[in-house]
């Protein structure tokens, strides 16, 4: 059997070895074919060119690269169509998988299989209509999305969230992190995530740190994780802050190893606070009990506020349907608010515990209980192949 699979970025690749493992357990004789990064590649795979020439964002950037972007899309098409595989399987990174499965299409009919569905939930729904044409079969991480993908005629299967896969710390590796970075056994632990991009950081971190002052607590270490390029704007940033700050530095360490420092700080940490997106699940799955705060750029949140349908903005939340992690967006993220809100969970025992039953009944909804989503989605590519080859 062979596959054709094509990652444009670090978290495709990472769910593209996943499911590379799974297929060689289901199906030993599997050849792979295709575009991905180091994690990919190490489970077999000789990437056609690198993967990061694919990973651009923003009208600016790749307006620069769009005739190399178009040559890699024509070159990527051509050698599936040489090679025939049973499968093309693309993942993520929609705006060059899918163009990549039309040219294809047109000339053979391959099974084309996406991993991840477009957050049709939140805007844009016809988004996946429009995948409809050159799409079969999706997989899908979150527990809602498959009738969205089956309502315009592809079928779907929910195979689990990445994040229920991650390795999880011992006990042994927290202590070590702990006396690493000089933390009382006395205190409590403040984890403060500022968010992944320079802008976020800019906006935020006024507010989040005057909300830390507005608490006035003497025995709480406050502990900020950065990422490698953003760690100078992120230290002139809290140095303002009228109180002691302790940077997680993943400079020195692979990125395995800074992710694992990471996940055993919100093992660590008795409370959380942070800029919305995919951290609010990792802290979910750490069982930490956070307050979320967001700003946007205000022209951003102008169309956002607009076009967005969902109620709540965490993932924990929306799985839910009903408020466990505070939210405060936009006007409501204020010092005043985000202290209010995260006093009863250092304060009041109840308060942190009726949070952390709520992250564990998410987690199983995303599949801690189910075997790991890259042997899921394996199993599900399969029968989606079997299924093709029937008709």
């Amino acid at each position: 059997m062979k596959v054709f699979l094509i990652a444009g970025e670090a978290s495709g690749d990472k769910l593209g070895a996943a499911l590379m493992i799974g297929l060689k357990h289901l199906r030993p004789d599997i050849q792979f074919f295709g575009i991905g990064g180091p994690q990919m590649q190490a489970q077999g795979l000789t990437s056609l060119f690198p993967m990061e020439e694919l990973s651009v964002m923003g009208l600016v950037e790749v307006l620069p690269r769009l005739r190399s972007l178009f040559r890699r899309r024509d070159q990527a098409a051509n050698s599936i169509l040489k090679l025939k595989p049973d499968a093309l399987i693309t993942i993520d990174s929609p705006d060059f998988c899918l163009r990549v499965a039309k040219k294809v299409r047109k000339r053979q009919e391959i099974p084309v299989i996406h991993y991840v569905a477009p957050s049709v939930w939140v805007w844009r729904e016809g988004r996946a209509a429009k995948m409809a044409q050159h799409v079969d079969h999706v997989l899908a991480l979150l527990p809602f999305e498959p009738p969205y993908m089956r309502a315009v005629g592809m079928t779907c299967d929910f195979v689990g969230h990445p994040v229920t896969a991650e390795p999880q710390p011992k006990p042994d590796e927290i202590a070590a992190l702990r006396a690493e970075l000089n933390i009382p056994p006395e205190n409590r632990v403040l984890v403060i995530l500022l968010g992944s991009r320079s802008g976020e950081v800019a906006r935020l971190s006024e507010h989040f740190g005057a909300s830390i002052a507005l608490l006035n607590r003497n025995n709480l270490s406050v502990v900020v994780p950065t990422v490698g390029h953003l760690y100078d704007q992120v230290a002139e940033a809290v140095q303002d802050w009228p109180f002691q700050v302790t940077l997680l530095d993943p400079r020195d360490f692979d990125a395995a190893q800074a992710e694992a420092r990471k996940r055993s700080l919100f093992h660590m940490a008795d409370a959380g606070l942070a800029a919305s997106g995919t951290v609010g699940l990792e802290l979910g799955m750490a069982g930490c009990p956070s307050v979320i705060a967001y700003r946007m750029a205000p022209l951003s949140w102008f169309f956002v506020k607009r076009l967005v349908k969902t109620k709540y903005v965490n993932l924990i939340n929306i799985l839910l349907q009903r408020s466990v992690v505070p939210e405060l967006i936009q006007h409501d993220c204020t010092a005043a608010n985000i202290a209010s809100a995260l006093r009863p969970i250092l304060d009041r025992p109840e308060v942190a515990a009726a949070q952390r039953d709520g992250l564990i009944e998410a987690m199983v909804m995303l599949g801690t209980a189910q075997d790991a989503p890259g042997l899921r989605a394996a199993r599900s590519v399969l029968a989606a192949v079997q299924r093709h080859s029937n008709n």
